[in-house]
C-alpha cells in the first residue's frame, strides 16, 4: 500500500465534502432537527403506554367519581371520552384502544387479543372492583393485521422516495440528464416515465410480499382487493411525486440523503405506522393529515380493518389526488437537466 496515494485520495475526499456547503450543513443539522422535533412531539412524561376509553353521557361529560378520578390520574395512560359505544367497542376491537370502561354501568371491555389489554386490564382492576368484564363484539383483530398497512406502507414510501431520489441525483451528477437534454425528451416525458417505471416496481414488489405473507399469516380482510390495490397505488403515486420534487434540483447525493430522510422521519413517525393516533393532540393530527403516509396507511386500514369501500375513504382518496397533482406540476416546474438551485 502507497501511503502517499492513500492519503491523496483521503485529502480529496474530505476536501471534497467540507466545500459542499449543503451536505455540510445537513449533516451538521439534521440531527439538531430531529432532536427539536421530537423532544416538542414528545414533550412532557413522554408518549402515554396504553389507551383507555371512557364512555360519557350522550349531553355532557360525566362527573367524575372518586373511584373514576383515582384512574385518570394515573400516569402515561392516555384517557379518550366517547359517547357512542359501538364506536368506541370497534376501536377496541381494532386496537385503537386498550380497554373500554363504561362506570354508569360498571362494566368494561377487553380484546382478547391485545396483550396491551391484558396488561391494562389487571391495572384497571388493581384500581378498581365490582365491575362486570366483557368481550369487545366482532372479530377481535390481530396486532399483525392491524400494523399490517403500516408496513407495507412505510416500505413503499422508503423506496418511493428513495428509488426515484437518488437515481435522479444520480444521473444529474454523472451528466446522464445533460445528455438527455440533447435529446427530444422533455422534462415532463422524462418525469412521467420515471414516475410510472417506479410504481410499476413498488406495487409489483408490494403485491409479491403481501400475497406470500398472506401464505403464512392468513391476514384479516373485510374489503375489496381491488380497493387496497387502487388506495395502494394512489399512495405510491403520491409518495414517487413527492420523491421527485425533492430531488428536482439538487446534484449532490450527501443533499439528497439528508433531503429525503428528513422527509420520510416525520412520516414514518406520525402517520400511524406503529400506533394509533387516538387520543393525540389536535395540533400533532394535523401535522399527520399534511403527509402522504397517513392517508395511505389510514385508507388502507379502514379497507382491511372495516371492510370500507373507495367512497367511504373519499377523503384520503382525494387529498392523495390533490398532493400528487401539486408534487407533480411543481417536480416537472423546478425540474433542472444540470443545475443544482
Amino acid at each position: 500500500m502507497n501511503f502517499k496515494r492513500f492519503f491523496a485520495v483521503f485529502k480529496a475526499r474530505n476536501i471534497e465534502f467540507f466545500r459542499d456547503k449543503s451536505s455540510l450543513g445537513w449533516n451538521l443539522f439534521f440531527p439538531i432537527l430531529l432532536l427539536v422535533g421530537f423532544s416538542f412531539i414528545f414533550s412532557g412524561d413522554g408518549r402515554p403506554a396504553y389507551k383507555i376509553g371512557l364512555l360519557v353521557d350522550q349531553g355532557q361529560l360525566q362527573h367524575e367519581n372518586a373511584a373514576q378520578t383515582s384512574l385518570t390520574e394515573l400516569r402515561f395512560i392516555d384517557f379518550i371520552n366517547y359517547k357512542d359505544l359501538a364506536l368506541a367497542k370497534a376501536k377496541l376491537s381494532r386496537h385503537s384502544l386498550d380497554l373500554l370502561v363504561d362506570y354508569d354501568a360498571k362494566r368494561y371491555w377487553v380484546n382478547e387479543e391485545s396483550s396491551k389489554s391484558y396488561l391494562v386490564e389487571k391495572i384497571f382492576l388493581g384500581q378498581q372492583s365490582g365491575f362486570t368484564r366483557l368481550q369487545s363484539s366482532g372479530k377481535n383483530i390481530r396486532y399483525v393485521d392491524w400494523v399490517l398497512p403500516g408496513i407495507l406502507g412505510m416500505n413503499m414510501m422508503f423506496s418511493c422516495l428513495f428509488g426515484v431520489g437518488y437515481v435522479i441525483v444520480r444521473y444529474r451528477k454523472n451528466s446522464v440528464l445533460k445528455r438527455l437534454k440533447a435529446t427530444p425528451l422533455s422534462a415532463f416525458e422524462f418525469v412521467s416515465a420515471q414516475l410510472l417505471s417506479r410504481l410499476f416496481i413498488v406495487m409489483f414488489m408490494s403485491t409479491v410480499v403481501y400475497s406470500g405473507c398472506n401464505i403464512f399469516f392468513d391476514f384479516f380482510m373485510l374489503g375489496s382487493y381491488v380497493d387496497l390495490f387502487i388506495i395502494g397505488a394512489l399512495g405510491a403515486f403520491c409518495l414517487i411525486s413527492l420523491g421527485l420534487l425533492v430531488a428536482s434540483r439538487s446534484k449532490s447525493e450527501e443533499l439528497i440523503g439528508g433531503l429525503l430522510n428528513v422527509t420520510s422521519w416525520p412520516m414514518m413517525m406520525l402517520s400511524g405506522v406503529w400506533f394509533s393516533l387516538e387520543g393525540a393532540p389536535e395540533g400533532l393530527k394535523i401535522l399527520a393529515d399534511f403527509m402522504p403516509l397517513t392517508h395511505l396507511v389510514a385508507g388502507a386500514r379502514a379497507v382491511i380493518t372495516e371492510g370500507a369501500t373507495l367512497s367511504d375513504i373519499s377523503f384520503h382518496v382525494n387529498i392523495l389526488l390533490l398532493m400528487s397533482s401539486v408534487f407533480l406540476a411543481l417536480g416537472a416546474y423546478l425540474f433542472s437537466w444540470n443545475t443544482e438551485r
